[in-house]
C-alpha cells in the first residue's frame, strides 16, 4: 500500500462575489464553498491535503485552481472539463454591513465529477476522505460521493462526514436527511452542527438527538454548538469540551476551520483511542474555530500554521 500522504476532499469548487460597498454595483471575486475552506483550512495549518472537483477552461475556473493551488492544495485528482462553469453567489452589504446571499449562478449544474473519473490511487495515498452534504442532491455527484466511500473502504481510509447541509437545495426534507443519513453506516467520525443534529434527527433536544443516532454505533461524534464549544461522543460517552471566549466578528468559517482541525490531528495521529486523545483532538478544532470567528469572512478568516504551532 503506498504511504498515506495527505487528507482527501471531495465537492465542488465555489467563487463569492462579494459587494464593494453597499450600493452593491461593484464585486470582487473570492475563492469559497465549504469544501474549498476545509481543504484550503488544512493546508494552512501544515496538514497535506489534496481535493477532488471540477473546473472549466473560463476565467473564473483559472482564477479557482489559481487560488487552490496558492493555499497548497494538490489539484492532481481533480476534473478538467472546458465547459464547466464554476458556480458562485452574488453577496450583497446592507445598511447595516450585513452580507446576504442575493444571486446564486449555476451555468454548468449537470457537469459534475463522474464515478468512473475517481482516481483509485488518491485513495490509496489518503489518510483521510472527507465529505459533505454541498452536492450530494446531484444524482451525479451523490453516486460519484458513494464511489469515493466505496474506494475509501477499501483503502482503509478514514471517512469524515461533515454534513453542510442546505436543506433549500434539496427537493424535500426528506430526501435530504435520507440521503444524507445513508452515509452514517461507513462514517468514522461524523461532524454536526447543533441545529444539523435536530434536523436530521426530526428531534427537539441534543439528548434526544444524540440518543437517536445510537443505531449507526458512529466511533466519533463531533457536536459543535458554536461559543459553547462541543460535545464529543466517544465510544458511546458523551463530553463537553468548552471552547475559549474570545469576540467574535464574523462566523462564517469557524465550522469549516474546526473541521481543519479534527482532519489535521487524525492524518498525524490516527483516529484519537483514548479519551484524553479526543478531548486534545477537539479542543486544538474549537481553537482553530474561535480563530476563525475573531475576523471577517471565511476562507481569508482561516487560521495559518504560525498562529496555531504553540497548540500542537
Amino acid at each position: 500500500m503506498l504511504q498515506k500522504e495527505f487528507v482527501l476532499v471531495y465537492g465542488d469548487a465555489f467563487v463569492d462575489y462579494i459587494a464593494d460597498d453597499k450600493s452593491n454595483t461593484s464585486f470582487t471575486k473570492f475563492l469559497g464553498g465549504a469544501t474549498i475552506n476545509v481543504a484550503a483550512g488544512a493546508s494552512r495549518i501544515g496538514t497535506p491535503s489534496a481535493l477532488i472537483t471540477i473546473s472549466g477552461e473560463d476565467e473564473t475556473s483559472s482564477f479557482v485552481r489559481s487560488e487552490i493551488i496558492k493555499e497548497g492544495v494538490n489539484l492532481n485528482y481533480s476534473i478538467y472539463a472546458p465547459e464547466k462553469r464554476v458556480s458562485g453567489v452574488y453577496v450583497h452589504l446592507t445598511e447595516d454591513n450585513e452580507r446576504i446571499f442575493k444571486d446564486y449562478v449555476d451555468e454548468t449544474p449537470d457537469l459534475q465529477v463522474c464515478p468512473e473519473q475517481l482516481n483509485e490511487e488518491a485513495f490509496q495515498k489518503a489518510s483521510v476522505f472527507n465529505i459533505c452534504s454541498g452536492t450530494m442532491f446531484h444524482p451525479t455527484a451523490l453516486e460519484t460521493t458513494r464511489k469515493g466511500v466505496e474506494l475509501a473502504l477499501k483503502n482503509d481510509v478514514i471517512i469524515a462526514v461533515d454534513a453542510n447541509i442546505r436543506p433549500l437545495r434539496w427537493k424535500s426534507e426528506h430526501i435530504c436527511r435520507s440521503t444524507i443519513m445513508s452515509f452514517f453506516e461507513s462514517t468514522d467520525i461524523l461532524k454536526l452542527s447543533d441545529e444539523e443534529l435536530l434536523f436530521l434527527t426530526e428531534t427537539e433536544t441534543l439528548q434526544s438527538g444524540l440518543t437517536a443516532l445510537k443505531k449507526w454505533d458512529i466511533p466519533i461524534i463531533l457536536i459543535t454548538v458554536g461559543e459553547h464549544g462541543t460535545y464529543a461522543i466517544f465510544n458511546g460517552e458523551v463530553t463537553h469540551i468548552p471552547t475559549e471566549k474570545v469576540e467574535p466578528v464574523d462566523t462564517t468559517g469557524a465550522g469549516d476551520a474546526f473541521m481543519a482541525g479534527i482532519l489535521r490531528y487524525v492524518h498525524f495521529n490516527g483516529v484519537p483511542s483514548t479519551h484524553e486523545d479526543m478531548d486534545k483532538c477537539v479542543r486544538f478544532a474549537n481553537h482553530l474555530g474561535a480563530l476563525a470567528a475573531t475576523k471577517l469572512g471565511a476562507l481569508t478568516a482561516l487560521p495559518c500554521y504560525d498562529e496555531i504551532k504553540s497548540r500542537l
